[in-house]
């Protein structure tokens, strides 16, 4: 499903786990003091030491997104249902989704999925506006 199970986490020089697989997972390895060591050692030999080169690419990346609106049909009712906003492909994670009509900001009904990771360090996240389209609605 291309989610981080598990990550060494070098402020705190173990593993963590960012899911109850990877937590099994990070029990185990944190079990074992030769493999924690090897890993802090790493991170001052090859991270630590490649921190301002990798930069650009990795902490200061920013992309932005591919946005599209499209109607979503109603199953129940003539008419749409409301407006999807598909929002696809940006990095980092962190993302606000708005609507607005003309200046004036839409305060719902609004639905949402979770952020999904792509499993390529990008995301991707789905916006509904559950009403009636109306001209001017962006």
């Amino acid at each position: 499903n291309r989610e981080q199970f598990a990550r060494f986490d070098s402020d705190v020089g173990k593993y963590v786990g960012d899911t109850p697989w990877g937590e099994k997972n990070a029990q185990h390895w944190n079990s074992n003091p030769e493999l924690l060591e090897n890993r802090r050692g790493e991170v001052d030999r090859y991270c630590r030491h490649n921190y301002k080169g990798i930069t650009p690419f990795s902490v200061d990346r920013r992309v932005p997104p591919s946005v599209s609106i499209s109607l979503l049909p109603s199953s129940s009712q003539a008419g749409p249902r409301g407006l999807l906003c598909s929002v696809l492909d940006f990095y980092p994670a962190h993302i606000q989704v708005r609507w607005f009509q003309g200046q004036q900001e839409l305060s719902g009904p609004v639905v949402a999925t979770a952020v999904v990771p792509n499993g390529d360090w990008s995301y991707q996240l789905l916006v509904l506006l559950e009403t009636p389209p109306r001209r001017g609605v962006t």
